[in-house]
């Protein structure tokens, strides 16, 4: 044991990681031989290498720093409850225990958030280290929390670093995960100690991945080579404000006219990228469409904190007021969607103080995050909150006119601020680079690629752009780069006991920009939180700007006053799914790219059903319309995909399929699975096949009219390009902006979208909409012919739809014995894209699942023992752990597990306690 730490009694699992310990005892021993031989360093493994880590659950341990006794009671899942007598304890004791399961997926993300993977992972990361390090999260997340954070907050940042290097001391990598002992075949790297900082950093990354439209603002400029106004505009068309619901209905936002006024923005909530989609790109086309595509690509080897790259990142949260429950008190629910991970990125725990006082002020449990003090999504013992993401557009890309080692600005040369950087590298070789940012702090991401800068120099630019000179580069506006006060946000909603508390601790939520949902016993509401620039008349944020001229700077920020939200509206519930927030008339630009409401709307249909005439909703009636697996754009396409006259007998026997389905997506149902593969075929021949290269999938390749120097196409020669984005990213990835797009375009069936040449698809040609939906359905019946056999009897969407779980280290990119010991499933899942439950897929790439509900929950504020939570994967980071995926199984069928608070409740399903003494 650690030199300042005792344990005594009890042995390290729980019961039910006897149960299962022993039949994976000699699964573990046949991995263990096989790392041996596959990995060939010599290295000798046995079972109490796997098992060494573990943590101890039973029993005490003494730790320096506590001043009084704390309990870590598990349940059978090892989900944690803290009880403690002094916040300082409660939070070093959440720090202590999330080390214990999480350690190594805790150092992997700070390594991230501040640009140092190279140091654990060797030289295949020092690309990612130096864009990382030019964005600085890090940086920035120091200066909040020397400037910024209040002293109660650095108070528990201290004291979760505490237990975190508590639990470290006297450790080598074995003893701390089955990672570390996979990393020292090849790397000497051993685990620095945990510093506050490192908790705040997280926050960053998780906004990087929450931050709105910027890859809307590079697919629209890459667009521009192939594509003109009109059809971008197609691409990206109006929200559908009558026939989708905004979040805020009857809600109130205050003092508008006069900061209105004074900020001189008369972009409205409701704008839409057709109305600009050449504003600033047509200043440097050639030079942006370069730059772009060349970013694109650094982009998207950026590991992910929780999403997709800002792709494909939604979630569903509502809220039903208690004159509609069976119970007569509020209902909250929420399901996040996120990239699938293992470990899942949420941890599950409760944190209690034995009393409530001054000394102790928590009594709250839900989701955090390993590596972050507090609880992100929950309840405390009155209120209740949720969150989506809100879309907001916080970031702004600035092509920038380089001259010398400068950058033009309203005609004046202005100097860049620089700094070096020195990347450690394991195995190798450090390496220093130059970070330069503007002179408002904005850090130049095009440096970061050498053919980037090469491309920047020699660009071809239109008469309107200054002369290229030294070319032109390009330069990132966000919100989360200035410092903020979101970890203090979290500490005061976790101790909010009303709606004033809620909207007090709410004001504090710089970054990211979330949707809150409410409630406590007798109310429901809505707030929306968060650092919202305001931009000039000319410029709404949807493509980059020109960095050269003054008038395209952001404003100011939309003053917390004015910002949106609803309390106890006489509807009787608040749902938001990443939809419109307000309706065309409130007078800020929040963004130009909501997502299109069709999962909101369907939950809304969903609680209008159930309490029409009366009827109310119950705690599983909610967990029902969670796993609701309707398809809205199988609604709109089946009567017409029906009616389409089919010759081949195969082929019809397939469209058979779709008479008499209720358009539900289950695991099982074979009219799903051809459904969804027509509606990859109809966007591949209708969309996928006129974007440019940059946006398709890698490797997919076309032959195609060249693109001119100047933009338009020249149809003598044909030319090969292949796709350049990873399958996941690709467009068109088939959600409801795509839905939003076929709606608009069905009542024009010989629109140019539905025309496809000959060469691009099977024999014959499509010149209306119906012929090309005839070739859809060819094409998808001899795809899942490939894929799943000619009997359409064996066909089922689940077989398509499958989920991986994979390590995010060693299980993407280690060696394949070490990723079949990280990595598990495939799990066959029911749901879709843009279904409420949202197991995406992107259609451009294929069909296995890219994001997912991370977790689901659902409070009861009746009763808070009622209340039901599941998480993606498990409690415990370790593999072979009980508890390494232990909820997946359920996860995967709907089910949820019981949320026990109460004290009485929590002792009856504690399996193990640990007394964590001073």
């Amino acid at each position: 044991m650690p030199p300042n730490t005792t344990a005594t009694t009890g042995d390290k699992p729980g019961k039910s990681g006897r149960k299962k310990g022993r039949k994976a005892r000699l699964v573990v021993l046949v991995l263990v031989l096989a790392i041996i031989g596959g990995i060939a360093y010599g290295a000798y493994w046995s079972i109490s290498t796997v098992r060494a880590s573990f943590p101890q659950t039973k029993g005490s341990i003494t730790l320096d720093g506590l001043s009084g006794p704390v309990d870590v009671k598990r349940d059978g899942y090892g989900i944690p409850q803290i009880y403690a007598s002094s916040d300082e304890d409660l939070f070093m004791a959440q720090g202590y225990v999330q080390a214990q399961d999480r350690f190594y997926e805790m150092d992997v993300r700070r390594h991230m958030t501040s640009g140092r993977l190279s140091e654990m992972f060797g030289k295949g990361q020092v690309k990612n280290d130096e864009f990382l390090r030019t964005l600085g999260w890090d940086r920035v997340a120091e200066k909040e929390y020397d400037t910024k954070l209040s002293a109660s907050t650095k108070k528990y940042l201290q004291a979760y670093a505490k237990g975190v290097n508590a639990y470290l001391q006297g450790k080598g990598g074995k003893d701390i995960s089955l990672e570390y002992a996979a990393l020292g075949f090849v790397n000497d790297y051993k685990p620095a100690k945990w510093t506050p900082v490192d908790s705040v950093s997280w926050l960053k990354a998780m906004a990087w991945d929450l931050r709105g439209n910027m890859q809307d603002e590079i697919d629209r400029a890459l667009m521009t080579s192939r594509l003109g106004p009109k059809q971008i505009a197609d691409l990206y068309p109006d929200y559908p404000y009558s026939r989708n619901k905004t979040i805020v209905q009857e809600g109130q936002y205050n003092e508008l006219t006069k900061t209105f006024e004074q900020n001189g923005n008369t972009s409205t909530g409701g704008t839409s990228t057709s109305s600009s989609t050449g504003t600033s790109t047509s200043s440097a086309s050639s030079a942006l469409q370069s730059q772009l595509s060349g970013l694109y690509k650094v982009l998207d080897n950026v590991p992910t904190a929780v999403g997709v790259n800002g792709q494909g990142i939604g979630s569903n949260s509502w809220v039903v007021a208690g004159s509609h429950t069976i119970t007569g008190h509020p209902l909250l629910a929420n399901d996040p969607h996120l990239s699938a991970s293992l470990p899942s990125v949420w941890y599950q725990m409760g944190l209690h103080c034995r009393t409530v006082s001054s000394k102790c002020q928590y009594d709250v449990t839900g989701y955090t995050f390993a590596g972050m003090p507090g609880v992100v999504i929950g309840h405390n013992q009155n209120i209740a909150w949720g969150m989506t993401n809100s879309g907001v557009d916080v970031t702004d890309l600035y092509l920038e006119k380089l001259s010398g080692d400068g950058y033009l600005y309203d005609g004046t040369v202005k100097p860049f601020k620089t700094r070096e950087e020195t990347i450690k590298v394991a195995g190798g070789a450090s390496k220093k680079i130059v970070v330069r940012q503007t002179a408002d702090g904005m850090p130049l991401l095009s440096d970061r690629d050498d053919e980037l800068v090469k491309v920047g120099k020699k660009a071809t630019v239109d008469t309107a752009a200054p002369d290229r000179g030294d070319g032109y580069g390009i330069a990132l506006r966000w919100t989360a780069l200035d410092p903020g006060t979101s970890m203090d946000a979290v500490f005061a909603m976790d101790r909010a006991s009303n709606w004033s508390d809620f909207r007090s601790a709410a004001t504090l939520f710089d970054v990211p920009s979330q949707n809150l949902v409410y409630a406590d016993k007798t109310n429901i509401g809505y707030t929306l939180p968060g650092k919202i620039p305001t931009r000039a008349k000319k410029d709404n944020g949807s493509i980059p700007a020109p960095g050269w001229d003054s008038s395209y700077k952001w404003t100011g920020y939309i003053p917390k006053g004015a910002l949106p939200y609803e309390y106890n509206p006489e509807r009787g519930y608040i749902v938001t799914a990443n939809q419109a927030v307000v309706d065309k008339d409130y007078p800020y630009t929040l963004t130009t790219d909501w997502a299109y409401g069709t999962r909101s709307q369907r939950i809304t249909d969903l609680i209008e059903s159930k309490i029409k005439g009366g009827g109310k909703v119950s705690t599983d009636d909610m967990r029902q319309m969670q796993l609701d697996n309707s398809s809205e754009i199988a609604k709109l396409l089946v009567p017409k995909l029906l009616k389409i006259d089919i010759k081949d007998e195969d082929v019809r026997e397939a469209q058979e399929l779709l008479e008499g389905w209720d358009y539900t997506q289950d695991a099982d149902s074979a009219a799903a699975a051809y459904f969804n593969a027509v509606w990859r075929n109809i966007l591949k021949l209708a969309f996928g096949n006129k974007l440019p290269k940059e946006l398709r999938v890698k490797g997919q390749c076309l032959w195609v009219d060249p693109v001119t120097t100047t933009g338009p196409a020249d149809a003598t020669n044909k030319v090969r390009e292949c796709g350049e984005r990873d399958a996941d990213q690709a467009q068109p990835d088939g959600g409801d902006r795509w839905f939003e797009v076929v709606r608009n375009l069905m009542d024009d069936p010989k629109s140019d979208w539905w025309t496809t040449p000959k060469s691009l698809t099977r024999p014959g040609a499509s010149d209306n909409r119906d012929d090309l939906f005839l070739r859809a359905m060819i094409d998808a019946r001899w795809e899942l012919t490939a894929k799943l056999g000619k009997d359409i009897d064996t066909w089922s969407w689940g077989r398509l739809h499958r989920l991986f779980l994979k390590n995010q280290t060693l299980g993407t990119d280690g060696p394949a014995i070490v990723k079949y010991v990280l990595n598990r499933g495939p799990w066959k899942l029911s749901g879709g894209e843009a279904t409420v439950n949202a197991t995406g897929w992107n259609a451009a790439g294929g069909y296995g699942v890219v994001w997912v509900p991370s977790m689901r929950m659902v409070v009861n504020l009746d009763d808070l023992d009622k209340s039901k939570w599941i998480n993606l994967t498990g409690a415990s980071g370790h593999a072979y752990s009980a508890h390494y995926t232990d909820q997946t199984g359920k996860w995967a069928k709907g089910e949820l597990l019981d949320w026990s608070f109460s004290d009485k409740a929590v002792d009856k399903n504690t399996s193990d306690t640990l007394v964590l003494k001073p």
